[in-house]
């Protein structure tokens, strides 16, 4: 999977496919012995519990098919260990960075994420990530896996975009939570501000999501099977502010940009999003103290106005139904009570 997805991908379907890490042929003349004992002695700095939960999870592969631990190497054996993230080729850095814990155990951590901050190192961006931040939350956590280049990360919100995000602290907890983003089994709602009013208290969007010609920072809705990837947004109307709108998004599918690409398709960009066009005056009047009025609005929130208002997941370990609402950030919420003030002393 290429970085530039990684980096602006909500949840890519391409998250779930699984990377090799090692491979090993068994030598023509290895008498039988376990899987585990095998590999502590393959792998440097392998313990032999880390190698037995990467077979419960599913990772440890003979000649392709998932074996477990007390599996007996046979001469001529090819051994895969595979995970669901690249392997490593940068050292990332442990960074003391403040992270808003919504909920712990010893298998998942829910998070707030605040806006701007970036999920994981990239070109421009190597530290002052969450990625970062988990690195060094995670020290010392029996759990934690050093040697993963991204701990955790099961699914991804936008620089721009707050809002809440499971990260799996094993890597049982990771297939399971992933398995459940890919089905779409888990429950993700947005909160919006949009340009216009909608016509409609509730509504679906679809049509396939892909990079856009022209330019390749930006994601595009094409007609069904033309280009991209099948994409599925369903909105309801939460409040109506005169020229702007609050909706509330649920994804049936988790495609990059897939709510502020959807949005745009339909003529009703996200509230000051540059990428997309929000970031003008889309709707108003030509009064001076409007836009005036805007602009102040543009300053409070420097950012596209999405945020991830609620998270649901069945447990990896318990099997309990987990669900998770978040109130909106400050600037958000300040810049929707400005317009709720606006539309109300412009209709006394």
């Amino acid at each position: 999977m290429s970085k530039e997805l990684l980096e602006n991908a909500d949840l890519p379907e391409e998250e779930n496919e699984l990377y090799e890490h090692f491979r090993f042929t068994v030598d023509p003349g290895q008498t039988h012995l376990r899987i585990d004992k095998f590999l502590v002695n393959k792998i440097q700095n392998a313990s032999r519990n880390k190698i037995q939960a990467a077979a419960a999870a599913g990772n440890i592969l003979v000649n392709g098919k998932a074996v477990k631990s007390n599996y007996k190497v046979k001469p001529d054996d090819e051994i895969s260990i595979v995970m669901s993230y690249p392997p490593p080729d940068n050292e990332i850095i442990p960074e003391d960075i403040p992270i808003d814990i919504v909920y712990e155990d010893d298998s998942v951590l829910v998070i707030n994420k605040v806006q701007e901050m970036v999920i994981h190192p990239g070109y421009g961006n190597k530290t002052g990530t969450l990625v970062n931040a988990l690195v060094y939350h995670f020290m010392g956590d029996p759990f934690f896996n050093p040697e993963n280049e991204r701990p955790g990360i099961v699914h991804r919100i936008d620089k721009g975009t707050s809002g809440l995000l499971v990260i799996a602290k094993t890597e049982i907890a990771r297939n399971h939570l992933a398995r459940q983003f890919f089905e779409k089994t888990s429950e993700r709602t947005y909160w919006a501000l949009v340009w216009g009013q909608l016509k409609e208290n509730e509504g679906t969007i679809t049509g396939h999501i892909g990079r856009h010609l022209k330019d390749r920072m930006q994601m595009a809705v094409f007609p069904d099977g033309e280009k991209g990837k099948h994409a599925v947004t369903h909105y309801k109307v939460i409040e109506r502010l005169g020229y702007v709108t609050l909706v509330e998004c649920r994804l049936e599918t988790g495609r990059t940009h897939q709510i502020r690409a959807h949005f745009k398709h339909i003529g009703h960009p996200l509230f000051n999003d540059d990428r997309y066009g929000g970031d003008q005056i889309l709707k108003g009047t030509t009064f001076t103290k409007y836009k005036q009025f805007v602009q102040n609005c543009f300053k409070i929130l420097p950012r596209q106005a999405l945020h991830a208002k609620t998270l649901g997941f069945i447990h990896p370990r318990t099997g309990e139904k987990m669900r998770f609402d978040s109130e909106l950030p400050e600037d958000m919420a300040q810049v929707i009570d400005k317009w709720r003030k606006y539309i109300a002393g412009r209709n006394s």
